[in-house]
């Protein structure tokens, strides 16, 4: 840990001069211009160079930029968003990575675009432990992006809003001329895991919404492929407090506010109204302690009590969201889905049922199932998987059909990243070795916390 340790404490030095960073809600930046409702999708509507820093600590050696990009809303309006761009020196210029960070929240100042930033508040521990990930595809020599792809108003867990926010943000960058691209179409891959697999999965709309978008494949990993189901396993569950945080997401205007709110002000208690409210004004770290083992499915919490999943208004949501049910949505692309058969936060069977879905779809999908460990300790054993899907996807040789896999160590070999990411390995390592096997060290954290309440 001391490694660890003292490349923080470097990064704290730098801190000490930096200026601090305007929140997205107070930064005009993301104001879009008088008229950008008439820009097609995907356009650059302002940029800017900034200085991101690894772990929000330590400032990166690439060329950051921010673009701010026209996406449309889930009833067809035009929003605006940002995304993050690492460009990395020597970079290979006719390609890039889609990095869809998995930040859970319905509060815009746990938006990556801030807090991938030097002189951040640190406000989302999730990003900074997501940058960990983000930092193997620099280290790859990949351009990566990493869209805000919630929306300007942080809308968590609505699918359709993040993958048109994805393909967007990758028309952004693919027409944004200072990287340099030698080809007017480079090559995209987009990867995500948890709430970012939300993002990476539905996607999958690249062949109605995006299909001139040259992207070689997906890697989606610990996979929320249907809401309801991850609704019921989560709920009065430890990690039940990503729940308000959801609800939040889905009563932005981005996202369904016009067809919901009607029914959460008849419904909603006091308690309820609390607990979304909170929701909607923290990261998801305070979302899982100020919820843990409670339940939005108790009359405690909203009138109907189980009522509330068989409500036409909200299943009719539901429906439009889940992975896999829509042929329309079949990806084009290869998939790399990877899931722990033990997740105690996004069910594997809803993945197991995403992979042979699509796989009846005709898709191309290759499923490796992890047996030992959980969700969080899943993303960093998946990492070395993932880069070599990636690899491959950029060069085309992805095998094409199904075929489904169960790894069952739980060690991260620095090797299996090569020796030129061994740093890194060093890294996640020490993060694996913190969370511990099946996370059981954040459950024990979170125990702890809750018998001193």
């Amino acid at each position: 840990m001391m490694l660890l340790f003292d490349f923080l404490l470097a990064g704290a030095l730098f801190l000490s001069s930096a200026t601090a960073l305007v929140a997205p809600s107070q930064d005009p930046f993301y104001t879009p211009p008088a008229g950008f409702a008439s820009k097609a999708p995907g356009t650059v509507l302002r940029s800017r160079t900034v200085q991101t820093a690894f772990l929000g600590l330590v400032p990166n050696p690439v060329q950051g930029y921010q673009l701010l990009y026209r996406t449309t809303a889930t009833n067809g309006s035009a929003i605006a968003t940002v995304t993050t761009v690492f460009k990395p020196f020597g970079a290979a210029l006719d390609k890039f990575v889609s990095f869809q960070t998995a930040y859970d929240s319905s509060d815009t100042v746990c938006d990556p675009s801030y807090n991938y930033q030097l002189g951040n508040n640190n406000t989302d521990l999730i990003v900074a432990f997501e940058s960990l990930i983000l930092e193997s595809y620099i280290l790859e020599g990949y351009i990566v992006s990493a869209p805000d792809y919630e929306g300007p108003d942080a809308a968590f867990s609505p699918g359709h809003l993040s993958g048109m926010g994805v393909l967007d943000s990758i028309r952004a960058v693919s027409s944004f001329a200072s990287l340099g691209f030698t080809t007017s179409k480079p090559a995209v891959v987009a990867v995500g895991y948890s709430g970012g697999a939300i993002a990476t999965g539905t996607a999958s709309l690249q062949s109605t919404y995006a299909p001139e978008l040259n992207i070689k494949g997906f890697a989606s990993g610990g996979t929320p492929a249907n809401l309801t189901g991850t609704l019921v396993f989560l709920d009065g569950e430890l990690f039940s407090g990503f729940l308000p945080a959801a609800l939040a997401g889905q009563l932005k205007p981005s996202a369904y506010q016009a067809e919901l709110e009607p029914l959460y002000n008849k419904i909603i208690t006091p308690f309820g109204r609390s607990k979304v409210e909170y929701a909607d004004e923290n990261c998801a770290q305070n979302d899982i302690f100020n919820f843990a083992e409670q339940s939005i499915l108790s009359t405690k919490f909203q009138t109907l009590g189980e009522g509330l999943l068989y409500d036409p208004t909200i299943s009719g949501i539901f429906e439009q969201n889940i992975m896999g049910i829509h042929t329309n949505q079949t990806p084009v692309a290869p998939v790399y889905l990877y899931h722990a058969r033990n997740d105690e936060i996004i069910p594997y069977l809803n993945a197991s049922t995403l992979y042979n879905n699509w796989c009846d779809q005709g898709a191309t999908v290759h499923f490796t199932t992890f047996g030992n460990g959980g969700h969080l300790t899943t993303e960093l054993l998946g990492v070395p998987s993932t880069l070599q899907f990636v690899n491959a996807a950029f060069a085309g040789t992805v095998a094409k059909g199904c075929s489904q896999q169960t790894v069952l160590n739980s060690t991260l070999n620095p090797l299996a990243l090569a020796a030129s990411l061994e740093p890194l390995a060093v890294s996640l390592i020490e993060g694996l070795n913190i969370a511990g096997l099946e996370d059981i060290n954040i459950k024990n954290d979170l125990n702890l916390l809750k018998s001193g309440l």
